[in-house]
């Protein structure tokens, strides 16, 4: 493993590259939300299962209305929602018909309530006149819209978000297979934090395991807190000795090259091979990530924005890839800034800015504190701005690209 600095595009395909769905379950279906489906799922019934009626209005056949316009027709029967047709539409004859009720024997289309008139009131049975002539299948949702009764449904890999889980419930499943919930181990270190609310001087309440937690159980991960290592060889090596049976173990702080950074040589020394260390990215240089048997592990940065803005770009790509889905990398836009940017050559800068829309385009203002030790300085963002590594300077009205932040409420 060389020490060179990666750049962010590398570092992500490389971590990716030691990331593989996880074995299957079956989960309800309020448990599969924002996972991938591992199997393909065949339709078991077909939906609808008749044609039916778009709109609330008339039945009719559309070879009646060929004639001059308005055209009388006799009602045979009112066909609510939920209510199966009893009479067959014959030449001259239509049906009141309501939005979501099957279409009778004989009815081809459907001509809106608001192109109608009723006819004279003297009539027996009722009679209604069409303002309108309509084609073959207008306003009808045809039978099997939505599935047919044996074909896939939905293949292998397909993410299931809201729209997808209501087609399966449709069908009357209750559970669905998909890659399990990585379970996620998170380990502070740091001879200055605590836990509690009073802390003794000289040290500080840790907010990394809780807020890379929360991001975990945000992006679909199963987070769990191992607690505050010293800043030991022997204890951070002990430490990550009990997260063996995680999917991914993600290290809070001591990586970079201090006295008392640890991390990298325990992980090391508990058989992790080491697959990179340090990235060409601020906030987040010192990022160490590496693999033992099935456990994924990536050493963070202990300032709180540089360790969001990293499991941001890294590790919520690592655990979406777990969940069985493809399209894994941070989801990008495109913006203008307002404001001007500067800095030397060399890291690429993720500049944690507030999205506004003026005239039809998103314009963003990078937050006035950027500090990565101040979890302020991420609380307001909306976005990542992707100053490039090489580039120096950013002028006001800039194109930029946006990187949308999964914190953000």
């Amino acid at each position: 493993m060389g020490t060179e600095l990666l750049a962010v595009e590398d570092a992500r395909a490389r971590t990716l590259a030691l990331a593989s769905p996880l074995p299957m379950e079956w989960a309800r279906l309020d448990e599969a939300l924002g996972r991938a489906l591992a199997a393909d799922l065949q339709a078991q019934r077909t939906l609808p299962p008749w044609d039916n009626s778009a709109m609330d209005g008339y039945a009719v056949r559309a070879a009646d209305l060929t004639g001059p316009l308005p055209v009388r027709l006799t009602v045979g029967e009112i066909i609510h929602a939920g209510q199966m047709p009893r009479v067959e539409l014959r030449p001259g004859t239509c049906a009141r018909i309501m939005t979501g009720a099957p279409l009778p024997v004989g009815a081809d289309a459907v001509v809106m309530q608001e192109r109608t008139r009723p006819g004279p009131k003297t009539e027996n049975p009722s009679s209604v006149e069409i303002l309108e002539a309509v084609s073959s299948r207008n306003f009808v949702r045809p039978q099997g819209e939505d599935a047919r009764k044996g074909e896939v449904l939905l293949r292998k890999g397909t993410p299931l978000g809201i729209p997808e889980l209501g087609l399966i419930s449709g069908q009357g499943l209750f559970s669905v297979p998909v890659p399990r919930r990585p379970r996620v181990a998170i380990l502070s270190t740091g001879d200055e934090l605590c836990r509690g609310d009073e802390p003794p001087e000289g040290r500080i309440v840790d907010t990394n395991a809780p807020t890379l937690a929360l991001a975990v159980a945000r992006a679909g991960g199963v987070p769990t807190l191992l607690g505050i290592a010293r800043d030991t060889l022997e204890e951070v090596s002990a430490r990550l000795a009990d997260a063996r049976d995680f999917d991914v173990v993600l290290t809070s702080a001591g990586v970079s090259v201090g006295d008392r950074d640890f991390v990298k040589a325990a992980l090391e020394q508990q058989g992790v091979a080491m697959d990179f260390w340090r990235v060409a990215i601020k906030p987040g240089k010192p990022l160490a990530v590496g693999r033992r048997g099935n456990t994924l592990y990536l050493g963070l940065p202990g300032n709180p924005t540089s360790s969001l803005v990293t499991f941001e770009l890294f590790v919520r790509p690592v655990i979406r890839r777990l969940l069985g889905l493809t399209d894994v990398e941070p989801p990008r836009v495109a913006g203008r800034l307002d404001g001007e940017l500067r800095k030397p050559a060399g890291l690429a800068h993720y500049v944690r800015t507030q999205a506004t829309w003026r005239e039809g385009e998103l314009w963003v203002r990078p937050l006035a504190t950027q500090t990565s030790g101040a979890l302020r300085s991420a609380s307001a963002a909306t976005h990542l701005l992707h100053f490039p590594r090489e580039s120096t300077s950013l002028s006001h009205g800039a194109h930029a690209e946006l990187l949308p932040v999964s914190w953000a409420v």
